[in-house]
């Protein structure tokens, strides 16, 4: 097979630290803030453009927050009502004392609710990354008679001789640092990985602070992990009830080759797997325009073709692992 490709670590070029124009022009649009109460705990996210047009729904990973697509947001603003939550325990939104993904799905739906997304001819789509892709397989199998389709972003559902999860952590209490500059030096990405967007590294980790007595900390519940079950995901994905695609950078240490063509099995090898070029994990972070111009041919593809996954030839798999 003739090809060519840059091995890991061939690609790194000089870190970047001054944002180019179409940043700045993009987190220049300001987003109107919002909340809906989910089981008594309130639940924050952001919304982009006109409320009239078909509900998109953006949903972060493990420890970050809905200002992690206020990059990207703008862009596919053009044609959809845009909105991004902050998962409960992280970002804006309130904590919980035990959490489950099934409530994370929940809060899926009830923003897409309070944003008017169920109101118009098109039911709305939702686009998770990482561990906001495990919420949104559950959606999708779930909910998904709800949905136009989901878009599941390097989240990988592993076969079962390659175990995953949520992170197994000890608790410790955040650290609070005496200045924001120190607090943000302290900010890493995970899985660790090198990112040359520094600027956009700055933004988010700026973005996941917030200002406590005494300094500066962590915006994230730090005991979100204690007992919780992620469930069995591969029967919640094969369980999908709606279109549905697979995102995945070309470089992910979660989310290689080989689990992509495992999830296209799961999916009756009839669902999109797109793999984003010199993208790893945080493939908005690395590979932002690629990652825009990629999600905006898929949803616009979607618009003017019909799903054609494959009829199940038995009972699907309980969401649920039963």
């Amino acid at each position: 097979m003739s090809g060519f490709t840059l091995a890991p670590g061939d690609e790194e070029g000089p870190s970047i630290t001054v944002p180019p124009g179409w940043f700045s022009r993009a987190i220049a649009v300001e987003p109107e803030s919002r909340h809906v109460e989910v089981d008594g705990v309130r639940v924050h996210y952001l919304r982009w453009g006109d409320p009239s047009k078909p509900g998109l729904l953006l949903v972060h990973g493990n420890g970050a927050h809905a200002r992690w697509w206020s990059f990207v947001a703008p862009f596919l603003a053009r044609e959809y009502s845009v909105a991004a939550i902050d998962v409960t325990g992280m970002g804006d939104s309130g904590w919980h004392d035990k959490y489950t993904i099934e409530a994370f799905a929940e809060e899926q739906i009830a923003v897409c609710e309070d944003a008017g997304f169920f109101k118009g001819e098109e039911p709305p789509i939702i686009v998770g990354h990482s561990f906001g892709g495990f919420i949104t397989i559950l959606t999708g199998a779930l909910y998904g008679d709800r949905l136009a389709g989901t878009v599941i972003v390097d989240s990988p559902v592993n076969p079962p001789d390659r175990p995953g999860g949520p992170p197994d952590r000890e608790f410790r209490p955040h650290r609070i640092y005496p200045t924001l500059e120190e607090a943000m030096g302290r900010f890493r990405l995970a899985p660790p990985q090198p990112c040359e967007n520094n600027y956009i590294v700055d933004y988010i980790a700026r973005h996941s602070l917030k200002q406590v007595e005494g300094g500066w900390t962590w915006k994230f519940d730090p005991a979100i992990w204690q007992r919780f079950d992620i469930g069995d995901m591969s029967a919640r994905l094969a369980a999908t009830r709606c279109r549905i695609a697979i995102m995945r950078g070309e470089f992910s240490v979660l989310l290689p080759a080989e689990i992509g063509d495992y999830m296209f099995s799961l999916l009756g090898s009839s669902a999109p797997v797109i793999e984003i070029p010199q993208a790893r994990h945080h493939v908005m972070l690395d590979q932002p325009l690629a990652f825009v111009a990629a999600l905006r041919a898929l949803l616009a593809d979607w618009d003017h073709s019909a799903p054609s996954r494959k009829a199940a030839t038995g009972p699907l798999p309980s969401p649920f692992g039963e």
